[in-house]
């Protein structure tokens, strides 16, 4: 009996001598997708490819440098909004959560999430190292309601063989892109003489978003002020039915692909089965590494441009990003100290983020020459300066982009006339907005 109280002593006496590992655990709660399979363990994050692969890559590498710092990951299905909800409600959310600018509205005017202008003063990262692209994504009120992480848009993605069996190839070996909506047909039928295939891969099935962004550029373009009032949208306009009678014409004149949904519409263009993908700024990575394989359809042969201006009004196109924030909660001085050192590091690694296509939120990794020798950045820095984004104040953006994906889906596919459509989108959204 002497002997085991003797042994037992000795053991508290180790564990106190032993030194403490107090672990602070934050809850990180993420969209971009899931590949803990091939990035599970990866910490050189200049090894990683893609959205994935690069978030779930600075995440380990942060966890290596700080070891006294548990983030745990939860991934969820894109944009995730609805399962954030459930969590809000019942009193479990994360403390970090992935979120569009355009999504930050809803949360911040309820309440729901917390500024982060003070974890960021802590860290010494200033609202000015931000671009104004990013920082006005995030700030409400005077305040920033998250840390911006880029800003994103929808691009021309163009397959450069394809163009120069179209003759659409100036001397410089740049792509002949069009100027006016009328151009743009042109050129379009020009292709399909040339090359047998449409001149745009686009995504048309099971779709909303895309819809949604190209209206919003090409009102943009127009200088259609749609959203004066950000409670109220204007779209019964004839700015509007330019747009939607353009993107029905391209679909009528057998100028685009049709019933390709998201995963489809890549594929097809990784394929060679259209000249232009109009997609996002996230799969430049994922096509210049195709363009870099032997025997592929863009082999030597990828280009990318923000979507052309086709309206004398203004060079815009629509932009969103995507950023951090902090659901509101009771969190302790820890948690909250961890949260600003995994803020700063996001920000001092934006360049290894900006590798995935999106443009850089921070402002000096413009000028640092490893984003300058990225390919084809120089092609899109000046989304930086003509990206424009909602009025900050709308709410219920997502919504309203599926509203306005539904109907214009249903003028362009012939389910509706223009008219039809334009006055019901403006009528539901305007119902929307007026019983928030």
């Amino acid at each position: 009996m002497r002997r085991f109280l003797l042994s037992t002593a000795a053991l508290v006496a180790l564990a106190c001598s032993a030194p403490a590992h107090a672990e602070t655990k934050i809850e990180l709660q993420r969209f971009f997708g899931a590949c803990d399979a091939d990035y599970g363990k990866v910490t050189d994050v200049s090894k990683a490819v893609g959205e994935c692969g690069i978030i779930t890559s600075l995440v380990n590498k942060f966890e290596a440098e700080n070891p006294d710092i548990d983030v745990n990951v939860t991934t969820v299905e894109w944009p995730g909004y609805d399962q954030l909800n459930a969590q809000l409600a019942s009193g479990a959310a994360p403390d970090v959560v992935s979120m569009h600018y355009s999504a930050i509205s809803d949360y911040q005017s309820r309440g729901l999430i917390d500024p982060v202008d003070d974890i960021l003063s802590a860290e010494g990262i200033s609202p000015d190292s931000f671009t104004d692209a990013a920082r006005g994504g995030v700030t409400k009120d005077g305040q920033m309601f998250g840390l911006p992480f880029d800003n994103w848009t929808m691009l021309f993605h163009i397959n450069m063989n394809l163009m120069k069996q179209a003759g659409l190839v100036n001397a410089d070996g740049t792509p002949i892109l069009p100027k006016s909506a009328d151009e743009l047909i042109a050129q379009g039928k020009q292709f399909r003489e040339k090359t047998g295939k449409p001149y745009l891969v686009q995504i048309l099935a099971n779709e909303t978003a895309a819809y949604a962004r190209i209206l919003y550029t090409l009102l943009q373009q127009q200088k259609s002020d749609f959203f004066a009032d950000p409670t109220k949208i204007k779209l019964d306009t004839p700015e509007a039915r330019n747009a939607i009678e353009l993107m029905k014409r391209i679909k009528d004149e057998g100028l685009s692909t049709t019933g390709l949904d998201y995963a489809a519409a890549v594929t097809a263009f990784t394929h060679g089965d259209g000249g232009i993908a109009v997609n996002g700024t996230w799969l430049i990575g994922d096509f210049v590494a195709q363009s870099e394989k032997d025997g592929t359809a863009l082999a030597k042969g990828y280009a990318v441009y923000p979507v052309p201006q086709l309206y004398p009004g203004q060079d815009s196109t629509y932009a969103d990003g995507h950023s951090w924030v902090l659901p509101h909660k009771d969190r302790t001085p820890e948690q909250t100290a961890a949260i600003g050192k995994l803020f700063k590091f996001l920000a001092d690694n934006d360049y290894e983020w900006a590798r995935t296509g999106h443009l850089p939120a921070v402002k000096a990794v413009f000028d640092k020459p490893e984003f300058k020798a990225l390919p084809h950045r120089e092609s899109i820095a000046k989304i930086a300066e003509t990206g424009r984004s909602l009025p900050g104040a709308v709410q219920r953006q997502f919504a309203i982009q599926d509203i306005i994906g539904e109907e214009v889906g249903a003028a362009v596919n012939g389910d509706k006339s223009v008219d039809e459509a334009l006055s019901s989108a403006e009528s539901r959204i305007n119902d929307l907005l007026a019983n928030i």
